[in-house]
């Protein structure tokens, strides 16, 4: 099946169901200029001066002991306050709008389905833009830890200010988690992008799949492949801005 038909697939499936659910990992933020972290070129095929690798910077020890260090890297590698949705944030906004889409469950930290206009997300790994205090708890916005020398702290209490997002060796939060899991195992349909679908436990949520039509969009092959309807190779977000018609945002 050509690139063309498969488009119409996809489109086909989207205007028969008011039921999808989707499930979008690195790859979906990455025609927004912020870099993945597995490919080739990723985040994590770099090393520190220090030969540290990202995963270490990245985890709860690291930060816990190298707080100053971990800040560095943080604010230099992993925010993008100036990135902007592309054409597969917005899609996935208008078939929520249309009543078609019912969720997002994202991978991603940085905010852009909500800038986007998507309503219901939801942040598996959490978000830059949520930071707490972590001995009285107050909330802190982005630009508190951007504009921070250093370690940013409470402006209340002196605690350190820790950034909402789930490093390594951090659980999932069991909220979102038990909340993400509820809407694949009700959707109708799934559509699944830009992960690789090797990272544990959020790659294991296709599983909890049993419905009509399971779509996969990814530039490389994943595990699951085989047991897709329809797999999509292309970009997401020509693919998904591909199948917005005015039937389809009109929710007819």
């Amino acid at each position: 099946m050509n690139v063309s038909k498969k488009f119409l697939a996809l489109r086909e499936i989207i205007n028969s169901s008011d039921n999808i659910v989707f499930f979008g990992g690195a790859g979906v933020s990455t025609e927004s200029d912020i870099p993945d972290f597995r490919s080739a070129k990723g985040l994590y095929s770099e090393r520190t001066g220090e030969g540290l690798s990202p995963e270490t910077i990245l985890s709860h020890a690291y930060f816990m002991n190298y707080t100053r260090n971990f800040y560095e890297y943080y604010k230099n590698k992993m925010i993008y306050k100036d990135a902007q949705p592309n054409n597969a944030h917005y899609a996935l906004a208008k078939l929520e709008q249309a009543g078609r889409l019912r969720a997002v469950i994202t991978q991603n930290i940085d905010g852009l389905h909500q800038k986007a206009g998507s309503k219901e997300v939801l942040e598996l790994h959490g978000s830059v833009y949520r930071n707490h205090c972590m001995k009285c708890n107050k909330f802190f916005p982005l630009d508190y830890i951007l504009e921070s020398p250093g370690v940013p702290t409470c402006d209340l209490c002196g605690g350190i200010v820790k950034p909402d997002v789930v490093l390594y060796e951090e659980n999932l939060d069991m909220d979102i988690l038990n909340k993400s899991i509820w809407y694949i195992e009700n959707a109708e349909v799934l559509i699944v992008a830009g992960t690789s679908l090797t990272v544990y436990p959020a790659a294991g949520l296709i599983n909890c799949f049993s419905g009509e039509k399971l779509v996969l969009i990814n530039r490389t092959p994943t595990p699951y492949d085989n047991i897709a309807d329809l797999v999509i190779n292309e970009s997401i977000g020509e693919t998904l801005n591909a199948c917005i018609t005015k039937d389809t945002a009109a929710g007819k």
